[in-house]
Parts: structure tokens; C-alpha cells; sequence
């Protein structure tokens, strides 16, 4: 697969929203609402007779025992089955190898490639942001990252190294292995946007936007 920056699932996802008739606005709200906040818009991309919350004290589905550990497997078999793959707002690839992971196109924003691996007790979510080599001032860059990374519950983003040497940000998030589908699932959902946000957040500080 031909690796992208998030920039090109960016131009995507905007360009999607509209077509769906939606508007952009912009809002300021103290970091404590941001992921209320993000509920909220998900919610009020549906018509207003759909629109709705989860309620708190609402159950969720969960497949797994409170202490059995997800395997990659396990949840691969478990999100064919969950809407966010069933209903094709998702597709979902196992990749094989030595390691086993999986690969997630998240059609609503712009078929953005999120991976989801398992590191002992834990499950890391994550998708590739851009070059190190596009940002203009790294040392800035990184200063300014850190200063916001409150902006984006749920995820972080670090520097890694790919097999061929180039080195790259990664935004990524973690959670037990032990932690409910629903759990999982709010993970990707809330990376993918996370990664959407970032690249608005960034973009001014790259030398291009492929």
C-alpha cells in the first residue's frame, strides 16, 4: 500500500463532510470538553430525528471476560461483527506475520489507514502523520506538540524509525488488553479524528501537504 501523509486523508475527509451537506465551525472550549465535545459533533452529523448520546450508565456490549486479554485474532473476529465494520463505515485487514496486526481503512476519514497491534497486556492504536523531514522547525514543532498534546484526548504522538530508516510522527493510543470491544472501538474512532485534528492543528508548520 502506498504510504501517505495525513494531509491527503485530510483533503478526504473535508471533502466527504461536505458532500454529506455538513459545515464547519469553529469553537473555544476549555481541554477538560474536549471529548465531550467530540460526541456531541459525531452526534450532530445525523439528522436531528437520529442524533443522540450515549447516556452515562448505559451498557455496552462486550465480548470479552472482564480479565481475558485480547489476542489480534480475537479482535479481528470481534470487529467484523461490530458495526463500525459491518456497516462499511470501516474496512478491516489481518495482516499476517511473525506479529500479527490489524489494518483499518476509516472510510469517513478519507479511508485513513489506522493499525492496531497487541503489545503484551496492552493494544496500541496508531497512524502514521507525516515525515519528519516535512516539518519546517523540528525543535519548534516538538516544543509545540507538547504544549498541546491535551488537545487530543486519548492519543499521543511520538517519532519512530521504519525499516528503510526514515524516521516519522506517529500518533498513537493504548489501552489494556483486557478493556471491552467498545472500549477498543472508541480508541480508533477517537485516533482517526485525533489524526484529522492534528493535521488542521500542524499543517502550517510543513514544508508541503502531499
Amino acid at each position: 500500500m502506498e504510504r501517505k501523509t495525513s494531509a491527503y486523508y485530510q483533503r478526504l475527509h473535508r471533502a466527504r463532510l461536505r458532500e454529506q451537506g455538513l459545515v464547519k465551525k469553529e469553537l473555544w472550549v476549555l481541554p477538560e470538553h474536549l471529548e465531550t465535545l467530540s460526541s456531541i459533533e459525531k452526534s450532530m452529523r445525523q439528522p436531528r430525528s437520529a442524533a443522540g448520546l450515549v447516556q452515562p450508565g448505559q451498557e455496552k456490549e462486550n465480548t470479552m471476560t472482564e480479565k481475558a486479554l485480547w489476542t489480534v485474532t480475537a479482535l479481528h473476529d470481534a470487529l467484523r461483527s461490530n458495526p463500525l465494520v459491518a456497516s462499511g463505515t470501516a474496512r478491516l485487514e489481518l495482516l499476517d506475520g511473525a506479529d500479527p496486526s490489524l489494518l483499518l481503512q476509516m472510510h469517513e476519514y478519507g479511508d485513513l489507514p489506522v493499525f492496531l497491534a497487541g503489545v503484551g497486556e496492552h493494544i496500541v492504536v496508531e497512524s502514521l502523520l507525516w515525515p519528519v523531514a516535512l516539518v519546517q522547525d523540528v525543535a519548534v514543532f516538538n516544543d509545540q506538540v507538547l504544549r498541546t498534546h491535551k488537545l487530543f484526548p486519548l492519543s499521543s504522538i511520538s517519532i519512530e524509525t521504519l525499516p528503510d530508516g526514515e524516521e516519522v510522527y506517529i500518533m498513537f493510543g493504548t489501552l489494556s488488553a483486557a478493556s471491552g470491544l467498545p472500549d477498543v472501538v472508541l480508541e480508533i474512532e477517537t485516533l482517526a479524528d485525533n489524526v484529522i485534528r492534528a493535521t488542521e492543528a500542524f499543517e502550517p508548520q510543513l514544508r508541503t501537504a502531499d
